[in-house]
């Protein structure tokens, strides 16, 4: 029988470019514990402790609000996008 692997997409993550294709498609879905987790998972690439740290969250609170599981203020989103180094962008939607 053959084995499977977990995905992990943060194995992908690699790239400024890569992070940013990632999460606006993330955006995209307009699913916002889907939208939650893919901010976790660029969170923990660069690192949850520091992401945390530079957001001005703790550790504990930024895994809470990025499980996907509870809908985290939009100002935590705002500051560990910022951490991040992510820029919200607004464009027209596709008609």
């Amino acid at each position: 029988m053959p084995k499977t692997t977990v995905f992990d997409a943060a194995e992908y993550l690699d790239s400024p470019e890569m992070i940013a294709e990632y999460l606006t498609e993330a955006f995209e879905s307009d699913d916002a514990a889907f939208i939650a987790k893919a901010i976790g998972t660029v969170a923990r690439v660069q690192g949850m402790g520091a992401v945390a740290e530079s957001a001005g969250v703790s550790r504990e609170n930024l895994y809470r609000a990025l499980s996907g599981d509870t809908k985290p203020e939009f100002e935590t989103i705002r500051k560990v996008l910022g951490a991040l180094g992510v820029q919200l962008v607004a464009k027209p939607r596709a008609a």
